[in-house]
């Protein structure tokens, strides 16, 4: 027989693996540290210029950052911080290196979700911020999943649960509450509204005080933020089916939403949701907030039936909102939710597989010009990418063929740029003020 006291036995001693893989994959330190890229790198898969181009602009102007040259080395290496540099300051003719992004609006939200483990959900989330942080967009990961895969990756080991989407929820209860209690009658009887109590027990955490600042940390990437998780954070279930018991008016979908609304519109331009493969009161915090539903699947028959019914369900779920919540206020984002668009994207796609040709065919009778034509191939560099915490955006291609390091790179170059195609799009339709 085994009881919690053997699990947790069992936990411990994973733990020591997990801490030792993490002292081979990151610093001595035990901290994720982000590369150099090479100058060839920059100038034509970063800024897509020529190389003899690039370096006319580095010696026409000595005051650019010229990054380092590594011992027995030729090649110019630069951080992040440099690349950025060199994209606001240098122009290409008339052209601006810095990305696009429409004046006067907030930050575009994505949401990348489905039902099943294993899509690829954390992967793709992963690598969008990567090539959008390349790409010069500043960006805020949300992590909504208890297995904190994405926190991971980005080099977050050490979190508390009151900093996670569960602070967040239990502080937007208190905020919430407090603001119905400040109404003290309604609008149109003046009859007077009831008060609604909360136990010491949410009031003392102290959370309602904090600003949103305090659940966002940095990374290794300085232009990408995280609000992590953590295996501690999975009792967000229960615990906010007791919040909905003190409050049953709290629009409790609608948190991270408030959350991020409280964000200066400016402090980000990309805003990306790594989901839970479930539909519960994190990922319906997700898909509410969002403006974009991504929705990625692998190759199989058994994911295409896992993305049927988590369409099914995530509508009947919104569905519900809508005929419960009429005339509770939800922040920039209203009710009936609506999307700006939804895409469906394949992952872990083997070319030469038939069956997945298949399966791709079929995704594509179903949902027409909503499939993204570029899915995401399974090559070996991304899979060690991935048994490595990183992404093959933070892999030197020197520790593998380059051809091998493109290849992947290339697959996941195609998705991102698809998808930032149609952020683009959706963002420009966005209003202003929402």
């Amino acid at each position: 027989m085994y009881t919690h006291e053997d699990l947790a036995r069992l936990q411990a001693q994973s733990l020591k693996m997990q801490g030792w893989i993490r002292r081979q994959t990151f610093s001595p330190d035990n901290e994720k540290t982000l590369r150099r890229f090479s100058s060839w790198e920059v100038s034509e898969l970063i800024f897509r210029i020529n190389q003899s181009t690039f370096r006319g602009k580095l010696a026409a102007d000595p005051n650019l950052p010229l990054g380092e040259v590594e011992e027995e080395g030729r090649q110019r290496w630069f951080s992040l911080d440099e690349i950025n540099e060199l994209r606001r300051r240098i122009r290409i003719g008339k052209r601006s290196l810095l990305p696009p992004r429409p004046a006067g609006k907030r930050a575009f939200r994505a949401a990348i979700a489905n039902f099943k483990g294993g899509a690829g959900k954390s992967t793709v989330a992963l690598h969008f911020a990567h090539a959008a942080a390349l790409d010069g967009y500043r960006v805020l990961l949300v992590d909504f999943d208890p297995q904190a895969t994405l926190s991971h990756s980005m080099g977050l080991t050490d979190v508390g649960e009151d900093h996670t989407v569960w602070g967040i929820m239990a502080r937007d209860l208190e905020r919430e509450t407090d603001r119905m209690n400040a109404v003290g009658s309604g609008a149109e009887s003046g009859t007077a509204l009831p008060q609604r109590k909360l136990p010491s027990s949410i009031r003392d955490m102290g959370l309602g005080a904090l600003r949103p600042s305090d659940f966002i940390k940095p990374t290794a990437w300085p232009t990408i933020d995280i609000v992590p998780s953590c295996a501690n954070a999975a009792f967000v279930e229960f615990a906010s089916a007791q919040y909905r018991h003190l409050n049953p008016e709290w629009t409790f979908f609608g948190a991270v939403s408030r959350f991020l609304d409280g964000l200066a519109d400016d402090a980000y331009d990309l805003i990306l949701f790594d989901c839970p493969p479930a539909i519960g009161y994190q990922s319906m915090n997700a898909v509410f907030a969002a403006d974009m539903l991504y929705i990625p699947s692998g190759p199989g028959y058994w994911e295409y039936d896992s993305t049927t019914s988590f369409i099914g369900q995530l509508s009947e779920a919104l569905e519900d909102l809508s005929h419960g919540f009429e005339n509770f206020p939800t922040g920039k984002i209203a009710l009936p939710k609506a999307f700006h668009d939804v895409r469906f994207l394949m992952t872990r796609f083997e070319p030469s597989n038939e069956l997945h040709q298949a399966m791709l065919n079929a995704f594509r009778q179903v949902f027409g010009d909503r499939m993204a034509q570029h899915p995401i191939e399974l090559t070996r560099a991304v899979e060690q990418s991935g048994r490595f915490l990183s992404s093959i955006y933070e892999i030197d291609y020197r520790e593998m063929t380059r051809n091998t390091w493109r290849r992947a790179r290339a697959t996941f170059d195609q998705a991102y740029e698809e998808f930032r195609s149609h952020v683009l799009a959706a963002w420009d339709q966005m209003e202003a003020d929402a």
